[in-house]
Protein backbone atom coordinates (compact mmCIF):
# COMPACT_ATOMS: atom_id res chain seq x y z
CA UNK A 1 0.00 0.00 0.00
CA UNK A 2 1.22 3.47 -0.83
CA UNK A 3 2.49 5.61 2.04
CA UNK A 4 0.49 8.75 2.75
CA UNK A 5 1.38 11.66 4.99
CA UNK A 6 -2.34 12.10 5.77
CA UNK A 7 -5.27 9.70 5.60
CA UNK A 8 -8.92 10.36 6.43
CA UNK A 9 -10.92 7.15 6.81
CA UNK A 10 -14.69 6.73 6.90
CA UNK A 11 -15.40 10.17 8.42
CA UNK A 12 -18.96 11.01 9.52
CA UNK A 13 -20.18 14.39 10.75
CA UNK A 14 -23.65 15.81 11.39
CA UNK A 15 -25.01 18.83 13.23
CA UNK A 16 -27.92 18.82 15.69
CA UNK A 17 -29.38 15.55 14.46
CA UNK A 18 -29.73 16.71 10.85
CA UNK A 19 -28.73 14.67 7.80
CA UNK A 20 -24.97 13.98 7.96
CA UNK A 21 -22.80 16.61 6.32
CA UNK A 22 -20.18 13.93 5.75
CA UNK A 23 -21.05 10.27 5.24
CA UNK A 24 -18.14 7.84 5.24
CA UNK A 25 -15.72 10.19 3.48
CA UNK A 26 -12.20 9.02 2.59
CA UNK A 27 -9.27 11.19 1.57
CA UNK A 28 -5.51 10.79 1.40
CA UNK A 29 -2.54 13.04 0.76
CA UNK A 30 0.97 12.17 -0.40
CA UNK A 31 4.09 13.98 0.74
CA UNK A 32 4.97 16.83 -1.58
CA UNK A 33 1.78 16.69 -3.67
CA UNK A 34 -0.91 19.25 -4.44
CA UNK A 35 -4.27 17.51 -4.02
CA UNK A 36 -7.36 19.45 -5.12
CA UNK A 37 -10.66 18.96 -3.29
CA UNK A 38 -13.76 19.69 -5.38
CA UNK A 39 -17.50 19.71 -4.89
CA UNK A 40 -20.50 22.01 -5.01
CA UNK A 41 -21.28 24.26 -2.06
CA UNK A 42 -22.78 21.99 0.57
CA UNK A 43 -20.79 18.97 -0.64
CA UNK A 44 -18.87 18.85 2.65
CA UNK A 45 -15.47 20.27 1.60
CA UNK A 46 -15.31 22.93 4.30
CA UNK A 47 -16.46 20.53 6.99
CA UNK A 48 -13.81 18.01 5.98
CA UNK A 49 -10.94 20.51 6.06
CA UNK A 50 -12.17 21.90 9.39
CA UNK A 51 -11.97 18.37 10.79
CA UNK A 52 -8.47 17.89 9.38
CA UNK A 53 -7.37 21.24 10.85
CA UNK A 54 -8.96 20.67 14.29
CA UNK A 55 -11.73 23.26 14.07
CA UNK A 56 -14.35 20.48 14.18
CA UNK A 57 -14.24 16.93 15.49
CA UNK A 58 -15.77 13.99 13.57
CA UNK A 59 -18.68 11.98 14.97
CA UNK A 60 -16.64 9.01 13.99
CA UNK A 61 -13.91 7.86 11.65
CA UNK A 62 -10.14 8.15 11.82
CA UNK A 63 -7.41 10.62 10.92
CA UNK A 64 -3.92 9.20 10.39
CA UNK A 65 -0.67 11.14 10.12
CA UNK A 66 2.23 9.15 8.71
CA UNK A 67 0.30 5.97 9.46
CA UNK A 68 -0.53 6.78 13.11
CA UNK A 69 -3.99 7.70 14.41
CA UNK A 70 -4.29 11.24 15.78
CA UNK A 71 -7.03 13.29 17.42
CA UNK A 72 -7.26 17.07 17.17
CA UNK A 73 -9.33 18.74 19.88
CA UNK A 74 -8.64 22.21 18.49
CA UNK A 75 -6.63 23.98 15.76
CA UNK A 76 -3.57 24.28 18.01
CA UNK A 77 -3.41 20.46 18.22
CA UNK A 78 -3.38 20.26 14.42
CA UNK A 79 -0.83 23.06 14.16
CA UNK A 80 1.52 21.24 16.54
CA UNK A 81 1.37 18.31 14.11
CA UNK A 82 2.35 20.60 11.22
CA UNK A 83 -1.13 21.25 9.76
CA UNK A 84 -2.21 24.82 8.96
CA UNK A 85 -5.16 26.18 6.99
CA UNK A 86 -6.02 29.30 5.02
CA UNK A 87 -9.81 29.47 5.23
CA UNK A 88 -12.11 31.36 2.89
CA UNK A 89 -13.35 33.39 5.89
CA UNK A 90 -10.24 35.40 6.75
CA UNK A 91 -9.03 35.28 10.37
CA UNK A 92 -7.21 38.59 10.57
CA UNK A 93 -7.26 41.41 13.14
CA UNK A 94 -8.28 44.58 11.25
CA UNK A 95 -6.89 47.01 13.84
CA UNK A 96 -3.44 45.41 13.85
CA UNK A 97 -0.67 45.88 11.31
CA UNK A 98 0.29 43.46 8.55
CA UNK A 99 3.43 42.45 10.50
CA UNK A 100 1.48 41.82 13.72
CA UNK A 101 -1.03 39.65 11.88
CA UNK A 102 1.66 37.59 10.17
CA UNK A 103 3.56 36.77 13.35
CA UNK A 104 0.70 36.75 15.84
CA UNK A 105 1.12 33.90 18.29
CA UNK A 106 4.83 33.57 17.62
CA UNK A 107 6.31 37.02 18.13
CA UNK A 108 9.97 37.25 19.01
CA UNK A 109 10.22 39.06 22.34
CA UNK A 110 13.10 40.95 23.90
CA UNK A 111 14.55 38.73 26.62
CA UNK A 112 14.41 41.10 29.59
CA UNK A 113 10.79 42.31 29.75
CA UNK A 114 9.19 40.18 26.99
CA UNK A 115 8.46 43.37 25.05
CA UNK A 116 8.18 43.33 21.27
CA UNK A 117 11.10 44.59 19.22
CA UNK A 118 9.00 46.54 16.74
CA UNK A 119 11.87 47.49 14.48
CA UNK A 120 12.91 43.86 14.19
CA UNK A 121 9.29 42.72 13.73
CA UNK A 122 8.71 45.04 10.77
CA UNK A 123 12.09 44.18 9.28
CA UNK A 124 11.40 40.45 9.54
CA UNK A 125 7.89 40.87 8.11
CA UNK A 126 9.23 42.90 5.19
CA UNK A 127 11.91 40.28 4.50
CA UNK A 128 9.33 37.48 4.67
CA UNK A 129 6.89 39.26 2.34
CA UNK A 130 9.70 40.00 -0.12
CA UNK A 131 10.70 36.32 -0.12
CA UNK A 132 7.15 35.54 -1.25
CA UNK A 133 7.20 38.26 -3.91
CA UNK A 134 4.58 40.29 -2.03
CA UNK A 135 4.69 44.10 -1.99
CA UNK A 136 2.67 45.23 1.03
CA UNK A 137 3.76 47.70 3.70
CA UNK A 138 4.24 45.63 6.90
CA UNK A 139 3.23 48.67 8.98
CA UNK A 140 -0.12 49.11 7.18
CA UNK A 141 -3.27 48.33 9.17
CA UNK A 142 -5.19 45.37 7.80
CA UNK A 143 -8.45 47.37 7.87
CA UNK A 144 -6.98 49.71 5.25
CA UNK A 145 -6.10 46.92 2.81
CA UNK A 146 -8.16 45.69 -0.14
CA UNK A 147 -9.82 42.27 -0.02
CA UNK A 148 -7.09 40.86 -2.27
CA UNK A 149 -4.34 42.26 -0.06
CA UNK A 150 -6.00 40.82 3.05
CA UNK A 151 -6.14 37.43 1.36
CA UNK A 152 -2.40 37.64 0.65
CA UNK A 153 -1.66 38.60 4.28
CA UNK A 154 -3.70 35.61 5.48
CA UNK A 155 -1.67 33.30 3.26
CA UNK A 156 1.58 34.86 4.50
CA UNK A 157 0.44 34.44 8.13
CA UNK A 158 -0.07 30.71 7.68
CA UNK A 159 3.17 30.23 5.73
CA UNK A 160 5.11 31.96 8.51
CA UNK A 161 4.73 28.87 10.73
CA UNK A 162 6.27 26.68 8.02
CA UNK A 163 3.57 23.93 7.97
CA UNK A 164 4.17 20.39 6.72
CA UNK A 165 0.57 20.16 5.47
CA UNK A 166 -1.04 23.32 4.09
CA UNK A 167 -4.79 23.58 3.45
CA UNK A 168 -5.89 26.37 1.10
CA UNK A 169 -9.63 27.08 0.85
CA UNK A 170 -10.38 29.28 -2.18
CA UNK A 171 -7.08 31.19 -1.84
CA UNK A 172 -7.41 32.93 -5.23
CA UNK A 173 -11.03 34.09 -4.93
CA UNK A 174 -9.99 37.74 -4.43
CA UNK A 175 -6.76 37.74 -6.44
CA UNK A 176 -5.97 39.11 -9.87
CA UNK A 177 -4.49 36.89 -12.59
CA UNK A 178 -1.02 38.24 -11.79
CA UNK A 179 -1.46 37.69 -8.05
CA UNK A 180 -2.82 34.19 -8.68
CA UNK A 181 0.21 33.32 -10.79
CA UNK A 182 2.50 34.63 -8.05
CA UNK A 183 0.65 32.49 -5.49
CA UNK A 184 0.97 29.43 -7.74
CA UNK A 185 4.72 30.01 -7.94
CA UNK A 186 4.83 30.05 -4.13
CA UNK A 187 2.74 26.86 -3.97
CA UNK A 188 4.99 25.08 -6.47
CA UNK A 189 8.04 26.17 -4.47
CA UNK A 190 6.50 24.75 -1.29
CA UNK A 191 5.79 21.49 -3.10
CA UNK A 192 9.41 21.23 -4.21
CA UNK A 193 10.46 21.61 -0.56
CA UNK A 194 8.20 18.69 0.40
CA UNK A 195 5.13 20.54 1.70
CA UNK A 196 1.85 18.68 1.06
CA UNK A 197 -1.03 20.91 -0.03
CA UNK A 198 -4.80 20.46 -0.04
CA UNK A 199 -6.16 22.98 -2.55
CA UNK A 200 -9.84 23.95 -2.79
CA UNK A 201 -11.05 26.05 -5.71
CA UNK A 202 -14.22 26.49 -7.74
CA UNK A 203 -12.11 27.48 -10.75
CA UNK A 204 -11.49 24.23 -12.56
CA UNK A 205 -8.80 25.77 -14.75
CA UNK A 206 -6.79 26.34 -11.56
CA UNK A 207 -7.05 22.67 -10.64
CA UNK A 208 -5.55 21.67 -14.00
CA UNK A 209 -2.85 24.35 -13.66
CA UNK A 210 -1.64 23.46 -10.16
CA UNK A 211 -2.86 20.07 -8.85
CA UNK A 212 -1.47 16.53 -9.12
CA UNK A 213 -4.61 14.68 -8.00
CA UNK A 214 -8.22 15.68 -7.40
CA UNK A 215 -10.88 14.25 -5.07
CA UNK A 216 -14.58 15.01 -5.59
CA UNK A 217 -17.27 15.11 -2.88
CA UNK A 218 -21.01 15.32 -3.56
CA UNK A 219 -23.76 15.67 -0.95
CA UNK A 220 -21.33 14.74 1.81
CA UNK A 221 -20.17 11.57 0.11
CA UNK A 222 -16.89 10.54 -1.47
CA UNK A 223 -17.31 10.24 -5.26
CA UNK A 224 -13.79 9.50 -6.44
CA UNK A 225 -10.16 10.51 -6.86
CA UNK A 226 -8.47 11.13 -10.21
CA UNK A 227 -5.01 11.97 -11.44
CA UNK A 228 -5.39 15.44 -12.94
CA UNK A 229 -3.43 14.41 -16.04
CA UNK A 230 -5.95 11.62 -16.67
CA UNK A 231 -9.25 13.50 -16.30
CA UNK A 232 -11.12 16.38 -17.94
CA UNK A 233 -13.28 19.36 -17.03
CA UNK A 234 -16.39 17.57 -18.29
CA UNK A 235 -15.68 14.49 -16.18
CA UNK A 236 -15.07 16.52 -13.02
CA UNK A 237 -18.25 18.57 -13.51
CA UNK A 238 -20.25 15.37 -13.97
CA UNK A 239 -18.71 13.93 -10.80
CA UNK A 240 -19.55 17.11 -8.85
CA UNK A 241 -23.14 17.61 -9.92
CA UNK A 242 -24.18 14.10 -10.94
CA UNK A 243 -25.17 15.26 -14.39
CA UNK A 244 -23.65 16.83 -17.49
CA UNK A 245 -23.68 20.58 -17.82
CA UNK A 246 -23.91 21.02 -21.55
CA UNK A 247 -23.63 24.78 -21.33
CA UNK A 248 -21.90 26.53 -18.45
CA UNK A 249 -23.25 29.89 -19.57
CA UNK A 250 -26.92 29.42 -20.55
CA UNK A 251 -27.33 32.87 -22.05
CA UNK A 252 -30.84 33.57 -23.33
CA UNK A 253 -31.27 36.28 -25.95
CA UNK A 254 -33.74 38.94 -24.83
CA UNK A 255 -35.39 41.83 -26.61
CA UNK A 256 -33.82 45.17 -25.68
CA UNK A 257 -36.46 47.52 -24.31
CA UNK A 258 -36.50 51.17 -23.34
CA UNK A 259 -33.55 53.11 -21.97
CA UNK A 260 -33.38 52.60 -18.19
CA UNK A 261 -30.13 54.16 -17.06
CA UNK A 262 -27.82 56.72 -18.61
CA UNK A 263 -24.50 57.68 -17.04
CA UNK A 264 -22.90 60.79 -18.55
CA UNK A 265 -19.35 61.92 -17.73
CA UNK A 266 -19.36 60.42 -14.24
CA UNK A 267 -16.14 61.28 -12.41
CA UNK A 268 -14.76 60.67 -8.93
CA UNK A 269 -11.32 62.22 -8.72
CA UNK A 270 -8.54 59.73 -8.08
CA UNK A 271 -10.72 56.72 -8.94
CA UNK A 272 -12.45 57.10 -12.33
CA UNK A 273 -12.99 59.74 -14.99
CA UNK A 274 -15.58 60.68 -17.62
CA UNK A 275 -17.48 57.39 -17.48
CA UNK A 276 -20.47 57.30 -19.83
CA UNK A 277 -22.76 54.42 -20.83
CA UNK A 278 -26.39 53.39 -21.26
CA UNK A 279 -28.36 50.43 -19.91
CA UNK A 280 -31.61 49.20 -21.48
CA UNK A 281 -34.47 47.04 -20.26
CA UNK A 282 -33.70 43.35 -20.72
CA UNK A 283 -29.97 43.98 -21.18
CA UNK A 284 -27.01 42.49 -19.36
CA UNK A 285 -24.20 45.03 -19.56
CA UNK A 286 -20.84 43.59 -18.56
CA UNK A 287 -18.05 45.69 -17.06
CA UNK A 288 -14.60 44.14 -17.35
CA UNK A 289 -11.20 45.35 -16.22
CA UNK A 290 -8.35 44.49 -13.91
CA UNK A 291 -8.51 45.07 -10.15
CA UNK A 292 -8.04 48.81 -9.64
CA UNK A 293 -9.57 49.76 -12.99
CA UNK A 294 -12.47 51.56 -11.27
CA UNK A 295 -15.27 49.05 -11.97
CA UNK A 296 -16.48 48.71 -8.38
CA UNK A 297 -16.02 52.39 -7.65
CA UNK A 298 -18.31 53.34 -10.56
CA UNK A 299 -20.95 50.87 -9.36
CA UNK A 300 -20.78 52.16 -5.79
CA UNK A 301 -21.10 55.75 -6.98
CA UNK A 302 -24.24 54.93 -8.98
CA UNK A 303 -25.62 53.24 -5.86
CA UNK A 304 -24.78 56.23 -3.64
CA UNK A 305 -22.11 54.60 -1.48
CA UNK A 306 -19.55 57.03 -2.92
CA UNK A 307 -20.13 60.62 -3.98
CA UNK A 308 -19.41 61.89 -7.49
CA UNK A 309 -17.31 64.92 -8.32
CA UNK A 310 -18.76 65.41 -11.81
CA UNK A 311 -21.22 63.90 -14.22
CA UNK A 312 -24.92 63.13 -14.44
CA UNK A 313 -27.13 60.07 -13.90
CA UNK A 314 -30.48 59.68 -15.65
CA UNK A 315 -33.25 57.17 -14.89
CA UNK A 316 -35.74 56.78 -17.76
CA UNK A 317 -34.56 60.07 -19.23
CA UNK A 318 -34.84 62.13 -16.03
CA UNK A 319 -31.76 63.38 -14.20
CA UNK A 320 -31.56 62.11 -10.63
CA UNK A 321 -29.45 63.11 -7.66
CA UNK A 322 -28.33 60.02 -5.73
CA UNK A 323 -26.78 61.03 -2.40
CA UNK A 324 -26.94 57.68 -0.63
CA UNK A 325 -28.10 54.06 -1.11
CA UNK A 326 -31.58 54.91 0.18
CA UNK A 327 -31.99 57.33 -2.75
CA UNK A 328 -30.80 54.63 -5.17
CA UNK A 329 -33.16 51.99 -3.78
CA UNK A 330 -36.11 54.39 -4.03
CA UNK A 331 -35.20 54.84 -7.72
CA UNK A 332 -35.14 51.08 -8.31
CA UNK A 333 -31.35 50.57 -8.23
CA UNK A 334 -29.76 47.86 -6.08
CA UNK A 335 -26.16 46.72 -5.66
CA UNK A 336 -24.97 43.19 -4.82
CA UNK A 337 -21.48 43.77 -3.37
CA UNK A 338 -18.31 41.84 -4.10
CA UNK A 339 -17.82 40.92 -0.42
CA UNK A 340 -21.09 39.40 0.77
CA UNK A 341 -19.77 38.77 4.29
CA UNK A 342 -18.60 42.32 4.95
CA UNK A 343 -21.23 44.30 3.06
CA UNK A 344 -24.06 42.03 1.96
CA UNK A 345 -25.30 40.04 4.95
CA UNK A 346 -25.96 40.04 8.68
CA UNK A 347 -24.30 36.68 9.23
CA UNK A 348 -25.58 35.95 12.77
CA UNK A 349 -29.17 36.66 11.68
CA UNK A 350 -31.54 34.27 9.91
CA UNK A 351 -32.71 34.24 6.29
CA UNK A 352 -35.92 36.12 7.13
CA UNK A 353 -34.11 39.03 8.81
CA UNK A 354 -31.67 39.37 5.96
CA UNK A 355 -34.29 39.15 3.20
CA UNK A 356 -36.61 41.79 4.63
CA UNK A 357 -33.98 44.18 6.00
CA UNK A 358 -34.29 46.82 3.21
CA UNK A 359 -38.11 46.78 3.27
CA UNK A 360 -38.92 46.65 7.00
CA UNK A 361 -40.64 50.02 6.80
CA UNK A 362 -43.16 48.68 4.27
CA UNK A 363 -43.87 45.67 6.52
CA UNK A 364 -44.52 47.78 9.62
CA UNK A 365 -47.79 49.18 10.90
CA UNK A 366 -47.27 51.93 13.49
CA UNK A 367 -43.77 50.67 14.08
CA UNK A 368 -44.76 47.03 14.57
CA UNK A 369 -43.53 44.56 11.94
CA UNK A 370 -46.10 42.16 10.49
CA UNK A 371 -44.18 38.92 11.14
CA UNK A 372 -46.62 36.79 9.17
CA UNK A 373 -46.27 38.96 6.08
CA UNK A 374 -42.49 38.98 6.59
CA UNK A 375 -42.39 35.17 6.51
CA UNK A 376 -44.72 34.95 3.49
CA UNK A 377 -42.49 37.32 1.53
CA UNK A 378 -39.30 35.49 2.57
CA UNK A 379 -40.77 32.12 1.55
CA UNK A 380 -41.56 33.56 -1.88
CA UNK A 381 -37.91 34.39 -2.58
CA UNK A 382 -36.67 31.32 -0.70
CA UNK A 383 -38.54 29.18 -3.23
CA UNK A 384 -37.89 31.42 -6.24
CA UNK A 385 -34.11 31.27 -5.73
CA UNK A 386 -34.12 27.64 -4.55
CA UNK A 387 -32.18 28.48 -1.39
CA UNK A 388 -30.92 25.22 0.12
CA UNK A 389 -31.46 25.45 3.87
CA UNK A 390 -33.36 23.72 6.68
CA UNK A 391 -35.85 26.57 6.57
CA UNK A 392 -36.21 30.34 6.46
CA UNK A 393 -35.13 30.64 10.10
CA UNK A 394 -31.69 29.12 9.51
CA UNK A 395 -28.79 31.43 10.40
CA UNK A 396 -27.10 32.81 7.29
CA UNK A 397 -23.61 32.12 8.66
CA UNK A 398 -24.32 28.38 8.50
CA UNK A 399 -25.26 28.42 4.80
CA UNK A 400 -22.90 27.52 1.96
CA UNK A 401 -21.38 30.35 -0.08
CA UNK A 402 -23.77 29.85 -2.98
CA UNK A 403 -26.83 29.95 -0.74
CA UNK A 404 -25.53 33.02 1.08
CA UNK A 405 -25.25 34.74 -2.29
CA UNK A 406 -28.84 33.76 -3.07
CA UNK A 407 -29.95 35.40 0.21
CA UNK A 408 -28.20 38.63 -0.84
CA UNK A 409 -30.11 38.48 -4.13
CA UNK A 410 -33.37 37.72 -2.30
CA UNK A 411 -32.85 40.78 -0.10
CA UNK A 412 -32.53 43.08 -3.08
CA UNK A 413 -35.21 41.47 -5.24
CA UNK A 414 -37.63 42.02 -2.37
CA UNK A 415 -37.26 45.77 -2.97
CA UNK A 416 -38.71 45.25 -6.48
CA UNK A 417 -35.90 47.02 -8.35
CA UNK A 418 -35.51 47.60 -12.06
CA UNK A 419 -31.70 47.94 -12.17
CA UNK A 420 -29.42 45.32 -10.60
CA UNK A 421 -25.71 45.94 -10.24
CA UNK A 422 -24.00 42.58 -9.64
CA UNK A 423 -20.38 42.92 -8.48
CA UNK A 424 -18.58 39.54 -8.78
CA UNK A 425 -21.88 37.68 -8.13
CA UNK A 426 -20.35 34.18 -8.41
CA UNK A 427 -17.12 34.75 -6.48
CA UNK A 428 -16.36 31.75 -4.26
CA UNK A 429 -19.37 29.63 -5.23
CA UNK A 430 -19.47 26.26 -6.95
CA UNK A 431 -20.24 25.41 -10.56
CA UNK A 432 -23.82 24.30 -9.85
CA UNK A 433 -24.63 27.47 -7.87
CA UNK A 434 -23.05 29.55 -10.63
CA UNK A 435 -25.38 28.08 -13.22
CA UNK A 436 -28.33 28.82 -10.90
CA UNK A 437 -27.22 32.47 -10.68
CA UNK A 438 -26.83 32.65 -14.47
CA UNK A 439 -30.33 31.23 -14.95
CA UNK A 440 -31.68 33.87 -12.56
CA UNK A 441 -29.90 36.61 -14.53
CA UNK A 442 -31.57 35.30 -17.70
CA UNK A 443 -34.98 35.23 -16.02
CA UNK A 444 -34.65 38.77 -14.70
CA UNK A 445 -33.46 40.08 -18.08
CA UNK A 446 -36.46 38.44 -19.76
CA UNK A 447 -38.70 40.23 -17.25
CA UNK A 448 -37.24 43.58 -18.30
CA UNK A 449 -34.69 44.22 -15.58
CA UNK A 450 -31.52 46.05 -16.56
CA UNK A 451 -28.46 44.26 -15.21
CA UNK A 452 -24.89 45.49 -14.82
CA UNK A 453 -22.53 42.53 -14.41
CA UNK A 454 -19.05 43.17 -13.02
CA UNK A 455 -16.80 40.13 -13.17
CA UNK A 456 -13.12 39.18 -13.20
CA UNK A 457 -13.93 35.83 -14.82
CA UNK A 458 -13.55 36.30 -18.58
CA UNK A 459 -15.73 33.31 -19.61
CA UNK A 460 -18.50 34.60 -17.34
CA UNK A 461 -18.42 38.17 -18.65
CA UNK A 462 -18.35 36.94 -22.26
CA UNK A 463 -20.90 34.18 -21.74
CA UNK A 464 -23.56 36.26 -19.96
CA UNK A 465 -23.27 39.83 -21.31
CA UNK A 466 -25.02 41.42 -24.29
CA UNK A 467 -22.45 44.23 -24.39
CA UNK A 468 -19.17 44.61 -22.53
CA UNK A 469 -17.54 47.82 -21.31
CA UNK A 470 -13.81 47.53 -20.64
CA UNK A 471 -12.11 49.83 -18.12
CA UNK A 472 -8.44 50.66 -17.67
CA UNK A 473 -7.05 52.98 -14.98
CA UNK A 474 -10.43 54.56 -14.25
CA UNK A 475 -11.53 55.13 -17.83
CA UNK A 476 -13.68 53.27 -20.35
CA UNK A 477 -11.33 52.20 -23.14
CA UNK A 478 -13.88 50.45 -25.32
CA UNK A 479 -17.25 48.76 -25.69
CA UNK A 480 -17.77 45.52 -27.62
CA UNK A 481 -20.69 43.25 -28.32
CA UNK A 482 -20.90 39.67 -27.11
CA UNK A 483 -20.32 38.41 -30.66
CA UNK A 484 -17.04 40.33 -30.96
CA UNK A 485 -15.74 39.44 -27.50
CA UNK A 486 -12.76 37.19 -26.91
CA UNK A 487 -10.63 36.79 -23.80
CA UNK A 488 -7.57 38.05 -25.67
CA UNK A 489 -9.35 41.17 -26.90
CA UNK A 490 -10.77 42.07 -23.47
CA UNK A 491 -7.47 41.45 -21.68
CA UNK A 492 -5.58 43.52 -24.24
CA UNK A 493 -7.94 46.42 -23.67
CA UNK A 494 -7.94 45.99 -19.89
CA UNK A 495 -4.14 46.24 -19.94
CA UNK A 496 -4.37 49.43 -21.99
CA UNK A 497 -2.48 47.96 -24.92
CA UNK A 498 -5.07 48.63 -27.59
CA UNK A 499 -8.50 50.22 -27.77
CA UNK A 500 -11.30 48.54 -29.70
CA UNK A 501 -14.44 50.54 -30.28
CA UNK A 502 -17.80 49.73 -31.71
CA UNK A 503 -19.99 52.40 -33.21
Amino acid sequence: MEDYILEVRNIYKSFTGAKPVLEGVNFNLKKGEIHALLGENGAGKSTLIKIISGVLQPDHGDILLKGKKVYFGNPMDAQKHGIAAVFQELALFPELSVAENIFIGHYKYRTLFRSIDWKDLYKEANSFLNSLGIEIDPKALVKDLSIAERQIVEIARVLSINPEILIMDEPTSSLTLEETQRLFNIVRSLKEKGTSIIFISHRLEEVFAIADRVTVLRDGQYIGTKNVAETSVDELIQMMVGRKLEDMYPKVETKKGELLLKVDGLTRNGEFYDVSFELFEGEVLGIAGLVGSGRTEVAQTIFGIRSKDKGKIYIRGEEVNIKNPKDAISLGIVYVPEDRHQHGLLLPMDIVCNTTLPILESLANRGIIDRKEEEILTKKYFELLDIRASGIRQKVMSLSGGNQQKVVLAKWLATKPKILILDEPTRGIDVGAKVAIYQLINKLAQEGYGIILISSEMPEIIGMSDRIIIMHEGRIVGTISRREATQEKILSMALGRKVYTKS
